[in-house]
């Protein structure tokens, strides 16, 4: 539990020791929503719509070019398709699963939300900035340039304050006060050194390549897969130093917390595996191994918190793990190169974007 002055009109922390308290159960309102997975084909530019019920894509719908995640709005009452390439924006209904407008918007590479509600937070990366728009409309109301590459990943601090954000081809994780809209810290991660062959008797040096970000329950670390360092680095968001490192594989790559806030899944794409990290004790307690391997990328928990969904990022599959066990329940033919996928509906007052960040 950490001390913090929120962020005025951000939704009050419903337990300061845990931020992820209010991500429990559905609403009456939440489970009016069809249950289903939206998975964008960035390299068929499509969305394949999966029933969890039953593990069969019964929907398919063109979107635009190089689709990369499917958001969910603030308020939860839409989702948006984000084409990267196709420099637009698809609406999808929750409540009928349907494809509806297409909203012009440059470089939507990945999205997320103010805790406040006020701005959406497009992340264009190519462009290298952060674009602060309108929710609703999605008019550009003031853009922020960033000093990196690659800016792709965020989560907010348990005040809403400030949110860290990384930066895949530069090693970097920046600091961004969210009242000033302004790069207030910049972090370079260390590059972790690996064993060589006994043979050669040397240390391997390897860059950090950081991918998500996701905030510890108790609010005290923020935690950054690094898919060239191969594990998850923790860092102090409020002195902005890296304070650990967990090994937990090849091309670690997205972070989901279980829905008791107990444990955080971090799949690592390069070996097709999961593993388990206990928030409490910081260190890893399992690891699953996908059957026959695979490439785990981007996803996120099923309401219920049974069921962990990860796109098959170069295998044109989903896949549905048991968080009992890691047991394989389903792997899902999809379209080519699945990756941010949205479970939904998912538990919790408000989003804060990427594929599911809710409080």
């Amino acid at each position: 539990m950490v001390a913090y002055d929120p962020l005025p009109g951000m939704p009050a922390v419903q337990d300061p020791a845990d931020l992820y308290s209010a991500d429990r159960t559905l609403t009456p309102e939440q489970k009016k929503y069809l249950s289903r997975v939206y998975v964008p084909n960035s390299g068929s530019d499509t969305v394949d719509v999966i029933d969890p019920a039953t593990y069969k894509v019964v929907d398919h719908f063109a979107v635009g070019h190089q689709p990369q995640h499917v958001v969910p709005s603030w308020d939860g009452k839409t989702l948006w398709v984000l084409n990267d390439l196709g420099d637009s924006l698809t609406k999808i209904d929750p409540l009928t699963g349907k494809k509806g407008e297409t909203v012009p918007v440059i470089d939507p590479y990945n999205m997320y939300y103010t805790p406040d509600g006020k701005y959406a937070i497009v992340i264009a990366e190519a462009k290298k900035r952060l674009d602060f728009r309108d929710p609703s409309t999605m008019k550009l109301l003031q853009s922020v340039p960033v000093p990196c590459s690659g800016v792709d990943h965020v989560d907010y601090s348990a005040s809403g304050r400030y949110f860290l954000a990384s930066c895949e081809f530069s090693g970097k994780i920046l600091k961004v006060d969210v009242e000033q809209k302004k790069v207030v810290g910049l972090l370079t991660l260390n590059q972790e050194m690996t064993q060589g062959p006994k043979s050669t008797n040397h240390l391997n040096m390897k860059s950090a390549m950081p991918q998500d970000v996701k905030i510890a329950p108790d609010g005290k670390v923020f935690y950054v897969a690094d898919m060239e360092s191969d594990g998850v680095h923790l860092v102090d968001g409020e002195t902005m130093k890296k304070i650990g490192f967990l090994a937990t594989g090849k091309g670690a790559h997205g972070l989901y917390p279980s829905r008791d806030s107990k444990v955080l899944y971090v799949s690592n794409r390069d070996e097709g595996s999961v593993t388990v990290v206990d928030f409490a004790t910081r260190q890893i307690v399992k690891k699953w191994q996908i059957p026959g391997g695979g490439s785990p990328d981007m996803g996120g928990v099923s309401a219920d918190g049974k069921v962990l969904w990860l796109s098959g990022r170069y295998s044109s599959v989903v896949y549905a793990i048991d968080t009992a066990d890691g047991k394989l329940l389903a792997k899902v033919p999809v379209g080519s190169q699945p990756h941010g996928l949205c479970v939904y509906p998912q538990p919790g007052r408000y989003s804060l974007g990427h594929t599911g960040i809710f409080r």
